[in-house]
């Protein structure tokens, strides 16, 4: 028998990683603007990308300090092969910030958050062909309105949705990666920061040295520069504590919530929407909801067995 201290405890737990689910999923979602503010002040994607990799090594070794795994980061850097795939999902989130804050600053939000709202529906597809997992009537829905989706948003742009998709390819090709590691979220993620943290640093180094820097300049810039790693440790920690403690269900409607506030933004920043992009988004946000429905399906039943 449960007693009323063992249940409140575990409603208290639950109710705190859905503030953390939230609070994650909102924080990505709200990035853009911060990308956004530091373009207004003049700051290129290049700038701020390796400002990015430089702050956040130190807020990832922090948080790989707090959580205690000095040792666990000590083992990775004795397996050669470990380093190697740790390596290569390096370079696919690099791409993916990349092409991120690029799109931002070009205005093209809108078509960004597209790309987040297809990742979901491409890692399902990802783990279908490469690790044989089983697909659901409703997964397969999904990923056949998404199709569609994208279809639409091609003949919307005159063009396939490139933003999108690379968005999307990327972040599936670093979960799959990821996948392979053998490791905590915090020991990846630090010594991936380390891998970026060393050209991030040689180019700020570059552009001071060369006075076209603009760390320094002053102080609300300086001070936004130094917020990138925050910016982006903070939400990932927020992630891996919440994930661990929310039902499938739960995580597979969180991870809705950033591109919609993106395309929100996009959509107030004045980006174009036309009816035929409107379309566009209504059949992935059609495959969006299978997909929270099949997840939401296959928690009750592994609860009910």
């Amino acid at each position: 028998m449960v007693s009323s201290s063992e249940t409140a405890s575990s409603s208290a737990d639950s109710k705190s990683a859905y503030i953390a689910g939230v609070a994650c999923y909102g924080l990505w979602g709200f990035l853009p603007l911060y990308f956004h503010l530091l373009h207004q002040m003049g700051v290129g994607s290049w700038e701020m990308i390796a400002h990015r990799t430089m702050w956040s090594v130190l807020w990832a070794g922090g948080l790989v300090l707090l959580s205690k795994q000095g040792g666990q980061v000590a083992a990775v850097l004795r397996q050669p092969r470990t380093l190697g795939v740790l390596l290569l999902s390096t370079v696919a989130i690099f791409s993916n910030w990349a092409i991120y804050i690029f799109a931002i600053n070009a205005g093209h939000l809108i078509e960004a958050s597209l790309g987040y709202y297809i990742n979901p529906l491409m890692n399902m597809a990802a783990g279908t062909l490469l690790f044989r997992e089983r697909m659901s009537i409703e997964g397969k829905v999904a990923i056949g309105l998404a199709a569609v989706g994208v279809a639409i948003q091609t003949l919307a742009l005159g063009h396939l949705p490139i933003v999108s998709l690379s968005l999307a390819l990327t972040f599936c090709l670093y979960a799959i990666l990821r996948k392979q590691v053998k490791a905590d979220a915090q020991t990846g993620l630090f010594i991936e920061c380390v891998y970026l943290s060393v050209p991030g640093l040689l180019y700020v180094w570059h552009l001071q040295a060369s006075g076209v820097g603009h760390f320094g300049a002053n102080a609300p810039v300086s001070l936004l520069l130094m917020l990138a790693g925050p910016a982006t440790v903070v939400p990932l920690a927020l992630f891996a504590w919440s994930a661990r403690r929310l039902p499938l269900s739960a995580v597979g409607f969180l991870q809705f919530i950033a591109p919609t506030i993106q395309f929100l933004l996009g959509v107030a920043l004045g980006e174009a929407f036309t009816p035929m992009r409107a379309a566009s988004f209504v059949f992935i946000w059609l495959g969006v909801a299978a997909f929270a429905y099949g997840a939401w399906k296959r928690t009750r039943v592994i609860a009910a067995v």
